[in-house]
């Protein structure tokens, strides 16, 4: 299994907004590629108390490294622009791409 994870700090402002948007449409989104079989979404505990925002993340399983490089370069950079243009400059973001020890 391959790990996709998606790390989004998010201002403190839109937080609540943000995580209902990436519940019912953004998630849902990625979801539809059809390059995944699951998700999760969890936040970071323990922020630092002067910290500007709330860290997520957005975790997607898929059974290929094919699949997500397919995702990668067909869907993510439209999916990506979305999430930058609705929150631009109230986030920052990373990628990760694990794979599963057994």
């Amino acid at each position: 299994m391959i790990l996709y994870n998606v790390t989004v700090n998010i201002d403190f402002d839109v937080e609540d907004e943000w995580k209902t948007w990436m519940r019912d449409i953004h998630i849902p989104e990625v979801m539809a590629t059809g390059f995944f079989t699951g998700n999760k979404f969890y936040k970071l505990l323990g922020e630092v108390p002067e910290a500007n925002g709330a860290t997520y993340s957005i975790q997607y399983f898929s059974p290929s490294i094919n699949k997500i490089n397919d995702y990668l370069e067909n869907h993510a950079p439209a999916l990506m622009q979305k999430h930058i243009q609705k929150y631009q400059n109230k986030h920052v973001s990373f990628r990760t791409i694990l794979e599963e020890v057994h």
